[in-house]
């Protein structure tokens, strides 16, 4: 996995460069110069995205809430691991989870709340792709790409159902006894906390409320997205309405996510970026230097949290714990 990852990292970065190189490369950098600080500005402001999602995280874990700040710092390290390192998105969650551990949630508590978290924020963001459908039926620029993008909610929705009803089924008891068939037994002990993990998983699906707070909470994060993207389009001279930066960032967000494999979406993230740029009337050269722009985002947040992550890791410290609502 780790090799395959690190090909993919590689293929998509070539992807990128020769986008850029196919463009006008001048153009783009004028751009990119021209925005300066302000698209450090507009980087930055995915910090509002990471404390939405930790509040709707949070509202999840319901007697066994950790503070706010912890949830948000689960989340800035767990976005900076699965954005740009080759885990398939699923180390940011391991990381996420020794966080919550230390901050003296329960085992069985902080991987219910993963999981649960996890398919409200698939849920989630199939209603914000779905706005942006939406967003780009009613400007009438670009129908067929708007049908395409419905055609994978299509696909998408039902995964995400049984996801879920595996999850209330008992997902984490039925792996624990497979892993301990698998093993000839030496792995029973792993069976009461996934069967504690199970009733979580069911508790939180039965606080309508919570879930409902928490699907709420996530697509106000979706959508705060775009404000980076209306503002790297204003210091890059290309400005863009409201409506247009939410088409973008839908897109972008799921095509992302899509792309899960490739550390940071590589190439991939260049190419949704042109399309979509394309679909609200930006050129191909304000496109790319938008998805550079985006760029900025990895080194003033996600690299940073990175270090954040190996601090932790070195630390023996636990993590205060106690609810900020």
């Amino acid at each position: 996995m780790k090799r395959k990852g690190a090909f993919l990292a590689l293929a998509g970065f070539a992807l990128a460069a020769f986008l850029f190189v196919r463009e006008d490369p001048a153009a783009i950098y004028a751009l990119l110069a021209a925005g300066g600080a302000g698209l450090v500005l507009a980087a930055l402001t995915h910090v509002l995205s990471m404390v939405l999602n930790a509040r709707a995280w949070q509202v999840l874990m319901h007697a066994e809430q950790p503070r706010l700040a912890i949830m948000t710092l689960a989340v800035w390290v767990r976005e900076s691991v699965n954005g740009l390192l080759p885990v398939a998105r699923i180390g940011g969650e391991i990381v996420s989870f020794r966080i919550l551990v230390r901050a003296h949630v329960t085992p069985p508590t902080a991987a219910a709340g993963l999981m649960v978290d996890m398919a409200l924020s698939a849920l989630s963001q199939a209603a914000f792709a779905l706005a942006g459908v939406l967003l780009l039926v009613r400007a009438g620029t670009n129908t067929t790409l708007a049908l395409q993008i419905a055609a994978g909610l299509a696909v998408l929705a039902p995964l995400v159902a049984i996801f879920v009803v595996l999850q209330r089924g008992g997902i984490f008891s039925a792996l624990a006894k497979l892993f301990d068939r698998l093993s000839a037994g030496r792995l029973s002990a792993l069976i009461p906390d996934s069967q504690a993990a199970d009733r979580a998983v069911r508790a939180m699906y039965a606080r309508r409320g919570a879930v409902a707070s928490c699907v709420l909470w996530q697509c106000a994060g979706w959508a705060a997205g775009s404000i980076g993207i209306w503002l790297a389009a204003y210091f890059l001279g290309r400005p863009v309405s409201a409506l247009d930066a939410i088409a973008i960032e839908a897109l972008i967000q799921a095509v992302s996510s899509a792309a899960f494999v490739i550390p940071g979406a590589l190439g991939v993230q260049e190419s949704a970026f042109l399309v979509a740029g394309a679909a609200v009337g930006l050129d191909a050269s304000a496109a790319l230097a938008l998805a550079a722009s985006r760029r900025i985002r990895d080194l003033v947040i996600f690299f940073p949290g990175l270090a954040a992550w190996a601090l932790l890791e070195r630390a023996s410290v636990p993590l205060k714990p106690g609810a900020t609502r």
